[in-house]
């Protein structure tokens, strides 16, 4: 007896739809008394990391001598703030260096311009100031205060944990507030953002500078707000 191959497959497939059929469906229950809920903690701290910007321009007709004397400016900079930079005080990094070309209106090459950056960055404030207002090559070009990662984890570690606990008191609360004893954790969600509010920095302009501005910059940090939101849902039991 010869058999057909097709006729076979397709003689399984019609049995194992029938068994499938025949096998009892197993619906899962819908949670019962499931409530969404939300609880923020919110905290006002001061800035602890300062980040200040200095730079310089400079523009003519041959590419090779602009670069060249931003290097030279960038170099003389990049000493002088090596020597006063301190761990966890006073870090020191090259910033912005580029070069670009500059057109008529023939859409020719007529000169060249460049800058150089360099930024000076962490939770000394007077020596950074200081160390701004002495170096001669570069001008300040940017202020920005922050909290450190250091102090970010720290204040949120302490804003969560009070996130946490009004969250769990007001699910106590919603539980009471509906006739039950308690209630059962189920998908939760901890966010956290923070904002931070820092007054304009009193700085020097980009410009040439004098003998009398070898001063510190004077300059005053901002608040940070951190906020922790934990959100998700409970079962009312």
């Amino acid at each position: 007896m010869k058999l057909d191959v097709q006729t076979l497959v397709a003689g399984c497939l019609g049995l194992a739809a029938c068994w499938a059929q025949a096998q009892p469906m197993t619906v899962q229950p819908l949670p019962q008394n499931l409530v969404q809920l939300s609880a923020s903690a919110t905290v006002e701290v001061s800035q602890d990391w300062l980040t200040l910007t200095l730079g310089t321009t400079r523009e003519g007709p041959d590419a090779e001598a602009v670069q060249r004397q931003l290097k030279t400016a960038l170099d003389a900079a990049l000493a002088q703030a090596r020597a006063g930079a301190q761990p966890g005080r006073l870090a020191v990094r090259t910033g912005n260096f580029q070069i670009s070309p500059r057109y008529n209106r023939d859409g020719r090459i007529t000169g060249w311009q460049g800058s150089a950056g360099l930024v000076l960055e962490g939770r000394d404030f007077g020596r950074i100031a200081a160390l701004a207002g002495a170096i001669q090559t570069l001008t300040i070009g940017g202020v920005q205060f922050s909290l450190s990662r250091e102090e970010q984890n720290r204040v949120e570690t302490d804003v969560q944990s009070v996130a946490i606990e009004r969250f769990k008191a007001k699910a106590g609360e919603i539980a009471k507030g509906f006739g039950f004893a308690g209630f059962g954790l189920g998908e939760v969600s901890v966010s956290a953002q923070g904002q931070e509010f820092a007054p304009r920095p009193r700085v020097m302009a980009m410009q040439a500078k004098s003998s009398a501005e070898d001063a510190p910059v004077p300059l005053e940090a901002g608040k940070s707000t951190v906020m922790v939101t934990v959100s998700g849902s409970i079962q009312l039991k």
